[in-house]
């Protein structure tokens, strides 16, 4: 990645996060670059932190890690204690492993409730990946709702990418995809699933079946299962999600919408209360504003640095006051 798609991938996400950071992340910031540490500040920047949708739990942590890095380290002012707090979130929402997509083909099958963006987000990530030299193929997996496959079809020609589609149930098109993409070349096969059904076991049942299907198409290929989440529907987006989350054996998550609201601290939460990493993050609606999620970019858009004049007059009042 070039120098031009790295600055271009990081104002993505800080203009993604506008909302969060003028409505909610810009007050931690005045909070802490206009105080010294005391105990005020601590339940200040819990309060904070609940109202950008971190979740309670979640705030408490953070800010009991931030009390013990300013004992650890001797922190005094609140410019000190906001570089702290930043390094603490880059850590919290940091992936633990990496996406696998080593398999021939890897195979991504996209999961989620109806109405959080599934289809674009398909149809986005196929244009991420062929951006990036990789020959992709979708399919049309939810069987369920008939209009499914017609929106991904006009994704898909959006993307210039081809769609398997056809067939009863979703394993029956998933392995035609897997096995015309190992047959022609294909480095992967993005797929689309059902986003409602009637319990939890045969929410199972349809991911267990699917499964089974990529394998016996290609014993090579590698399997991801991405969840979709709406980051407008903030903590409500986790209490929803847990079930799905659980029953889909998911490995990591997609935020879409996070432009659209001031709660984008939710990140946070939905990376710890579901314990996936998160993996992509939506930031507009055109076909390019699916962006790989980088923790180092998110925490530095949402508590960004503060200018030098600034820094240096929290500093001095920090020392006045030591």
């Amino acid at each position: 990645m070039g120098f031009f798609d790295i600055f271009k991938k990081k104002k993505k996400m800080s203009d993604g996060l506008e909302k969060t950071r003028t409505d909610f992340f810009q007050n931690i910031v005045n909070t802490l670059t206009s105080s010294v540490i005391d105990d005020d500040l601590y339940n200040d920047l819990e309060e904070q932190l609940i109202l950008a949708d971190v979740g309670p739990s979640c705030a408490v942590r953070l800010v009991d890690e931030l009390r013990d890095e300013v004992e650890i380290n001797g922190l005094h002012t609140g410019q000190e204690a906001l570089d702290a707090l930043r390094d603490i979130i880059r850590r919290e929402v940091s992936p633990k492993t990496d996406l696998d997509l080593s398999g021939k083909p890897a195979v991504i099958l996209v999961v989620g409730v109806n109405g959080v963006g599934k289809t674009t987000t398909i149809a986005k990530l196929a244009y991420l990946y062929k951006d990036l030299g990789k020959r992709v193929m979708l399919a049309a997996g939810d069987t369920f709702r008939a209009a499914a496959s017609e929106q991904l079809e006009t994704w898909a020609d959006r993307a210039g990418v081809p769609l398997v589609k056809a067939g009863e149930g979703a394993d029956p098109v998933i392995f035609d995809a897997v096995k015309s993409a190992t047959a022609r070349g294909y480095d992967m096969v993005i797929a689309d699933t059902a986003g409602r059904l009637h319990n939890k076991k045969g929410l199972m049942d349809e991911l267990a079946k699917i499964s089974r299907s990529v394998k016996k198409a290609s014993p090579d290929a590698s399997l991801e299962v991405l969840l979709v989440l709406d980051a407008i529907t903030g903590q409500n987006a986790i209490s929803q999600a847990q079930e799905f989350c659980r029953a889909a054996g998911a490995t990591g998550v997609v935020l879409t919408k996070l432009d659209g609201t001031p709660k984008g601290g939710c990140i946070i939460g939905v990376h710890e209360k579901l314990g996936l990493p998160i993996r992509f993050v939506g930031v507009g609606e055109k076909i390019d504003d699916l962006i790989f999620f980088s923790a180092t970019d998110f925490a530095e858009a949402l508590l960004p640095e503060v200018p030098q004049h600034k820094k240096e007059e929290t500093e001095q009042a920090g020392e006045e006051q030591a």
